[in-house]
């Protein structure tokens, strides 16, 4: 049998991951958090897997734990009404992740392995856990929002590659992403924007200026997302995070622009509130 082209497997692989994001969005609150919260498990998973490539050894279970943890709990906070002191009962997993690295076998870099169990958190988790915040800024679940967002970084990452494949010349960041160019960045940014034109016919449940500005920060983020994503690659000299998903790469691969456009597309929800709203 003919072995398809990364092509081909990307377009399959997209296809399905669209049916089942769409399934999981519109079928109801509890199937949404499911679907992000095993991906934010699979994404920091990867996250420790590629550390331990550089030779740490992360505390994984308890980053593991804590980030599933504030996933949970933000989640809970927006659709039970959890309090917010909820989190501190995560507290006692930070001292654990001080104390299990005294007992494990000596290594010559213990701190920088506490430290990438952090950063596995506040890198990874922590975006996805802010999600919520997104999701539920209209003060119920609103599944127009989440998928609209997913729909404009698609947009983004899309016309970027196939702009950037046919008429892509001038670098982007040469020295962190040689294939990233100026073109694929432009073709990204018009497909983004003329999506979310779309969605502001479709679904009125956020006005075209919020649309617009969702786009914008998901073009401008999104792109950086991926950039840093690629640094972290570099500094470790590999090329997917994974091959979880064919043609894709891995899951951090694949939402590396969604984890550095959260917290901008929370503020601007929280803007948008105070002063417009």
């Amino acid at each position: 049998m003919t072995k398809l082209s990364n092509l081909t497997q990307r377009v399959i692989t997209g296809l399905i991951g669209i049916a089942v994001f769409i399934g999981a969005i519109f079928y109801g609150t509890y199937s949404y958090f499911a679907l992000f919260f095993i991906i934010a498990i699979l994404a920091q998973l990867e996250f420790y897997k590629l550390i331990k490539a550089d030779k740490l050894r992360p505390i994984q279970w308890i980053g593991l734990l804590l980030g599933g943890g504030i996933n949970l709990i933000t989640y809970m906070h927006f659709e039970q009404q959890w309090p917010l002191g909820s989190y501190l009962l995560l507290m006692p997993l930070v001292g654990l992740i001080y104390f299990t690295k005294l007992y494990q076998t000596p290594e010559n870099r213990p701190f920088n392995s506490i430290a990438q169990t952090f950063m596995g958190i506040v890198y990874v988790a922590l975006p996805f856990s802010l999600l919520h915040v997104c999701t539920f800024s209209g003060g119920a679940y609103n599944p127009q929002i989440i998928m609209g967002m997913l729909l404009l970084l698609w947009a983004s990452d899309s016309g970027a590659y196939f702009t950037g494949v046919k008429f892509g010349k001038h670098k982007l960041f040469e020295r962190i992403s040689p294939k990233k160019t100026w073109e694929g960045f432009f073709g990204g940014a018009a497909l983004s924007i003329l999506v979310s034109v779309v969605l502001s016919h479709f679904w009125t449940t956020l006005p075209l200026y919020e649309w617009l500005g969702l786009s914008v920060i998901i073009i401008v983020a999104g792109s950086y997302g991926d950039l840093v994503e690629s640094l972290f690659k570099r500094s470790i000299a590999i090329k997917d995070s994974a091959s979880t998903l064919p043609g894709h790469g891995g899951f951090l691969d694949r939402f590396d622009g969604l984890l550095l456009s959260i917290p901008f597309l929370v503020a601007f929800f929280e803007l948008v509130r105070i002063f417009v709203k």
